[in-house]
């Protein structure tokens, strides 16, 4: 609030004009996700007009409504999903925002049953998703009551599943939305309980950029902060350009004797035209 008054975080503009969705979804396909669910609830009919009119080229996209969105956590939400949780998948949260690094190193380790993506600071405050991981790199614990001495790092809210982890994540999310606590519980309460069970890796992103956004200094910080990596990935990008030499200009017998050079330099530009 009070940018959310009226419109759903995931389409606030981040990125120049392009909201958090649309940044995320471009994220997801440059690393080769073809199909990606948006679960949606408060305004459900801005997302959906902004994915008919502004479409991701590369990704198809489809929004499930949760009727429950305004009286429910993200643990309902992604019991909803469930019937699209076949075969190997990503879950990410919708707030969540990191560089491409971030998605390739996640997808280029092992298929393990769960992976959980770990980031490692300094310091942790009460609202960061906190882990305790074994020295098998394994998840033990996941929650945002850990004891300090415990922790090891936060979930950034990006996972990716696969193998007996789909199933297990599946029946997870089905014993817990049938108890009391299910309605407002987290979905990764889930995979706090599967990590007694069941191997959940880790992929440590420490040293990598991420944001999540939840209040409006996080959205002056985010766009401050996505401002200038696009200007250094834009000068990144003019540096690799190659430097092509033209031809010499031919210059007339004329022209040589007044300069008093008999040969001339070339003129170096960028292959891009400019």
């Amino acid at each position: 609030m009070p940018h959310t008054r009226c419109l759903p975080k995931c389409l606030l503009p981040v990125q120049g004009d392009r909201p958090v969705l649309e940044v995320q979804l471009r994220a997801l396909r440059d690393a080769g996700i073809r199909n990606a669910r948006v679960m949606v609830g408060f305004e459900a009919e801005k997302v959906d007009a902004f994915l008919a009119t502004q479409p991701v080229p590369g990704i198809e996209v489809e929004t499930h409504f949760n009727p429950f969105f305004d009286s429910t956590d993200n643990l309902v939400t992604a019991w909803l999903a469930r019937s699209e949780m076949r075969g190997e998948f990503l879950l990410m949260n919708g707030d969540t925002l990191f560089e491409p690094d971030v998605l390739r190193g996640l997808l280029a380790g092992p298929a393990a049953p769960i992976t959980l993506v770990v980031n490692g600071k300094p310091s942790y405050d009460a609202d960061d998703m906190k882990v305790s991981i074994g020295s098998d790199g394994r998840i033990r614990a996941i929650s945002k009551t850990i004891a300090e001495n415990r922790v090891d790092g936060e979930s950034i809210g990006l996972m990716r599943f696969a193998g007996e982890g789909i199933e297990a994540f599946r029946s997870g999310l089905d014993r817990a939305v049938r108890t009391q606590r299910g309605m407002s519980a987290y979905y990764l309460a889930v995979i706090d309980e599967l990590s007694a069970t069941v191997a959940v890796e880790t992929f440590k992103m420490t040293g990598l950029w991420w944001s999540e956004l939840d209040s409006p200094e996080d959205l002056v910080r985010l766009r401050a902060e996505l401002d200038a990596r696009t200007a250094a990935s834009e000068l990144e990008a003019e540096a690799s350009i190659p430097q092509i030499p033209l031809a010499p200009r031919v210059r007339s017998g004329s022209e040589r004797k007044r300069s008093g050079s008999r040969s001339v330099p070339a003129v170096m530009a960028r292959g891009s035209g400019g």
